[in-house]
Order: structure tokens, then sequence, then C-alpha cells
């Protein structure tokens, strides 16, 4: 099985548009953990410095360390012509895979309030919002809901469809990209609902958390990936 069946060159010039790290791995890229671009308690007091360190050099290296693994396995299946390996392995690839491309947008989706964190979306990202919303205020409470709602973990999503240059609200499992949603899909913002990303913090009360992420959430990164996907 050829490298571009598994990974298009496509995706790869997505994974290093998002700043997710790879190495070669016989053929197969394997991921690396990317660097904050803050330090960890820069978000104080929206997230503890306590939890962007775990979250990221425990939780988010371990999805990386699974998945490389998993990519190794890979490898040798294939080498042996082992099928049942080969489809075994997939739901550990889409997972833990699942996990770092997911993380390293949400890295992004956030910036300290001294660096613009919280400010309102301007411009053409702006305009969507209100025009598909309502009001920035009115998107806040669907996203609030629809994360507060979700059953066990995932991730709640603000994402445009490039096609239709529509704006959405979507929810996933566990660490599923928002694309297993719809191949036209392509993510602006991000919010982490697994317990990791806030229960040191907030216990289990996950609507103050997803009440106090916007004061650090990074309109401008996500205004530039919509002007990039809808531009003419």
């Amino acid at each position: 099985m050829a490298l571009r069946s598994l990974m298009t060159r496509k995706t790869l010039a997505d994974c290093r548009a998002l700043g997710l790290g790879f190495t070669q791995l016989r053929g197969l890229k394997t991921f690396s953990l990317p660097d904050l671009p803050y330090d960890y308690g820069a978000l104080e007091p929206a997230i503890s410095g306590e939890i962007m360190q775990l979250h990221h050099q425990k939780h988010h290296q371990t999805y990386i360390t699974n998945y490389n693994k998993a990519l190794e396995q890979l490898q040798g299946a294939m080498d042996k012509g082992d099928s049942p390996t080969v489809v075994k392995l997939q739901s550990a690839i889409k997972f833990n895979g699942g996990g770092h491309v997911n993380h390293s947008i949400f890295w992004k989706n956030l910036t300290p309030v001294h660096e613009g964190g919280g400010e309102p979306p301007k411009g053409s990202l702006g305009w969507a919002i209100d025009n598909h919303f309502g009001s920035l205020e009115a998107l806040i409470q669907k996203m609030n809901t629809e994360g507060a709602s979700l059953q066990g973990s995932g991730w709640v999503w603000l994402g445009v469809d490039k096609e239709l240059k529509k704006l959405l609200v979507e929810t996933t499992a566990n660490q599923d990209p928002l694309v297993t949603k719809g191949a036209n899909l392509v993510p602006l913002l991000g919010i982490d609902v697994w317990e990791h990303a806030y229960y040191l913090q907030y216990k289990n009360v996950r609507p103050d958390y997803l009440k106090n992420i916007w004061k650090v959430v990074n309109w401008k990164y996500a205004s530039e990936v919509f002007e990039k996907e809808c531009e003419p």
C-alpha cells in the first residue's frame, strides 16, 4: 500500500499549514508535539497554567505517541501482507491522529487577552456570523449549549462549508475531526469538551468552562482561516 493511499499530498500540506510537526518513518509520516505560541500560564484565569501544561505535555503527547506507534505497526503489517491487522489498526490511527489534529487546531484557537484573546471577529467572518446566527452572542450561546449537552467526550466546532461558503456549528465525538461530518467542512474554531480540558479547574461544571473560554478565543486566527477558505 503506497504512502499516497494513506496520506495524500493535500493532507500533508494541510498538516504543514496547521503546524503539525511530522517526520519520516519508512515512507509514513509520524508526528511530533508542536510548540505552543504562548506560555502555559498565559491564558489564566480562563484556563489555568496547570491544565495547559498537563493538556499539552501529557494528553496531546499521548495521542502523538500512540499514533506513531500505530503507524509503525501498520508498516510492519503491510510489509507482511497482514490485512486483518491493517484493518484493525485503522481505529487507533483515526482516534490518535484525530486527537493530534484537533489539539493542534485548539492551541491556535486560543491566545492571551493581552494579545487579542476574546476580541470579537471583524471583517468577513464577523459579517458572516451575524448573517448566519444573528449575532456573535447568539453563536456563543449555541456553541455553549451544544458543548454542554454533548454526552461523553468530544468537541464543539464552528466550521465553514468551503463549497457553500456557509458557517455551521457541529459536534464530534471523542477525537473525530470535523471533516468526519463532511468532506467540505473546514474547522475555524474547535472547543475541547473532554474533561481533561477543564476538570482540574472547573471540576464537573462544563458550562462554566465554556463560558470562560471565550475570553481567550483567538478570533483573528479563525478569521484568517475563513478568509483563506472563502476567498473568491
